[in-house]
């Protein structure tokens, strides 16, 4: 979960939008949650601190990434009985994942080939198929307004930065495909003519009997 620091301290946007996607799953009221892409971890340190949620599973490809995470968690007590983090990739189809409430991608997708994304949406809302996934990525049409040239990315581990029409038009067709609805949330301070900073789509499974 990359984002434009302050010195050492991750920047009010990256606060923000922990803030927003931790009210989205207390709204949805899920009880169960994976965090694909979870870093080190600073979403998971939060759920893990609130009792409304039954289990929640980080998932990385990053040993040192998961370690200090393990040890954020050890340090605020946290139940270990209901987390769990494993070391491996979201999408690798002999890891078994489905049967949760809730999937979120926070600032995850950017940091993965646009070629794979096909991937993502096979694992993430094919096979693991939570009722409610949250993604957020950067939103490219704000990057002037940050001082990122044009030439460069926010971070220097992203593959890809989109703008707010494609993004809505992938997450639009991906939840057409899958049956799910999305709606759209902006993230950070709003311009009338680019959106906010970071952006937010949250899908929810439609019933069998819609």
């Amino acid at each position: 979960m990359a984002d434009l620091l302050i010195g050492n301290r991750p920047s009010s946007l990256h606060q923000e939008r922990l803030n927003v996607v931790q009210e989205i799953l207390v709204a949805s009221d899920v009880k169960t949650v994976l965090d694909l892409g979870c870093g080190r971890g600073p979403l998971m340190v939060r759920l893990a601190q609130t009792a409304r949620f039954d289990r929640l599973v980080g998932v990385d490809i990053s040993t040192c990434a998961l370690h200090s995470l393990d040890r954020k968690l050890a340090s605020i007590g946290s139940e270990r009985c209901k987390i769990s983090l494993i070391r491996g990739s979201f999408m690798d189809p002999t890891l078994d994942l489905s049967g949760f409430d809730a999937a979120i991608m926070v600032e995850t997708i950017e940091h993965i080939a646009p070629e794979r994304l096909a991937s993502v949406e096979g694992a993430v809302f094919r096979r693991h198929r939570p009722r409610t996934v949250v993604i957020t990525t950067p939103n490219r049409d704000w990057n002037d307004r940050l001082g990122v040239p044009k030439y460069r990315y926010r971070h220097r581990d992203h593959r890809f930065e989109w703008g707010r029409l494609k993004f809505r038009s992938w997450a639009e067709r991906l939840a057409t495909r899958n049956r799910y609805r999305v709606c759209f949330q902006e993230i950070g301070q709003e311009d009338i003519a680019c959106g906010g900073a970071s952006q937010m789509a949250c899908f929810s499974l439609i019933p069998h009997d819609q």
